[in-house]
């Protein structure tokens, strides 16, 4: 049974990972960011506040390099010039609040934590890439600061289906409620 949601613009947040021009080309389904678009909309219309999160280095020695048995998805190396720069068709304005991280969680090493808080936000919508790495880092670190959370789930995508459905299924039921965006959409009117 799906609880219904009661958003308080005020106090939420619509929180976006990723969508930037290096990792957008993730999503096979051509729909993350027409959803998230959607959001952008909804929270727009209703002066809720975004949070556009980018990933970016400043030289690359600032990058985790990580000791794993299996080479980082994604490949590694120099990235293009605009590989962190937010796609246009997500709709980022000048005098938006955007957040740039170094690893795969938004709020370790950002401001964004101390930003909400002093908004009152007490609740964050998230959507972005990749579902089980910035995504999902970045619910849990939210889950630890003590934040609400709605995931939208066909607002994020990640390499595979298998590693979609694994964090959709175990980790987000357990912190969070998850919703579509048309689910999401049709209980905030």
């Amino acid at each position: 049974m799906m609880n219904t949601l009661n958003i308080d613009f005020q106090k939420t947040a619509l929180v976006i990972i990723d969508l930037q021009k290096g990792i957008v080309p993730i999503d096979q389904s051509g729909q993350v960011v027409p959803n998230a678009k959607k959001l952008v909309d909804e929270f727009r219309k209703h002066n809720g506040f975004i949070s556009f999160v980018n990933v970016a280095f400043h030289d690359g020695a600032d990058a985790l390099k990580p000791q794993t048995d299996e080479p980082a998805q994604g490949g590694s190396g120099e990235m293009p010039a605009d590989w962190a720069e937010f796609v246009p068709e997500i709709g980022v304005q000048d005098g938006d609040y955007t957040v740039t991280k170094r690893q795969w969680g938004a709020f370790f090493g950002t401001d964004l934590d101390l930003q909400l808080r002093r908004r009152g936000i007490d609740t964050i919508v998230l959507c972005g890439i990749a579902t089980n790495i910035g995504v999902e880092s970045t619910a849990r670190e939210a889950f630890q600061l003590g934040y609400q959370q709605i995931f939208i789930t066909d607002a994020m995508s990640t390499f595979s289906d298998e590693e979609h459905e694994a964090t959709l299924r175990f980790i987000f039921p357990r912190i969070g409620k998850s919703r579509t965006t048309e689910e999401f959409l049709e209980q905030v009117k």
